[in-house]
């Protein structure tokens, strides 16, 4: 099926499925993704018998929602679902790698000993990234991470936060860096030697 195709080469934030679909249903396909991801996923559909939604949730579909629907309601289920799969959102966290320290709580940073100011967005943004060291994120799960789906905006802002934060973090530390995947997207890289 054309969809996991392309789930399995660029994975989505957030998958919504319809019970109802050609070739595999609704159900074939949360089972598929269930078997090697956790991406949250919605059922959107007109089966709103009891039964059918106590299958989708014993087959790991994170939220059900019956047709006809408002769009509004949607929204905001995609939205609550998106924070729980953001591990940003514990900012107690303090991240500790050779030479840096990151505080989210506090919006710190220490590099090579110095306070390093950022602005909220850099400070998440560079969170983020080393939250999720040595895995590479395109320009768009970067923007739906830090700015939100709702964002409008030109997807080349990522591009100028990343040449800020390189620029105040310096790039010759020898243990991690930013580093731009060309062609896909950015990654934290962290030497784990």
């Amino acid at each position: 099926m054309k969809g996991l195709e392309l789930f399995y080469d660029n994975p989505p934030d957030l998958v919504i499925l319809d019970i109802m679909m050609p070739e595999m249903d609704g159900w074939e396909v949360c089972r598929e993704i269930r078997r090697f991801d956790k991406t949250p996923v919605i059922m959107l559909t007109g089966k709103g018998e009891s039964s059918d939604k106590l299958k989708g949730f014993d087959l790991g579909t994170d939220d059900y929602l019956v047709k006809p629907f408002d769009p509004n309601e949607l929204m905001a289920r995609i939205r609550a679902l998106l924070r729980r799969a953001n591990p940003m959102l514990d900012a107690n966290e303090i991240i500790e790698l050779p030479l840096l320290k990151i505080d989210l709580g506090q919006y710190k940073v220490i590099c090579d000993n110095h306070e390093i100011v950022l602005p909220p967005k850099e400070m998440e943004l560079l969170y983020f990234l080393t939250v999720h060291s040595n895995q590479v994120f395109t320009r768009h799960q970067l923007l739906n991470q830090i700015w939100g789906l709702d964002y409008e905006g030109d997807p080349r802002t990522v591009d100028v936060h990343i040449k800020r934060i390189r620029e105040k973090l310096g790039d010759s530390n020898p243990y991690w860096k930013v580093k731009t995947i060309r062609g896909v997207g950015y990654k934290f890289e962290v030497d784990n030697q």
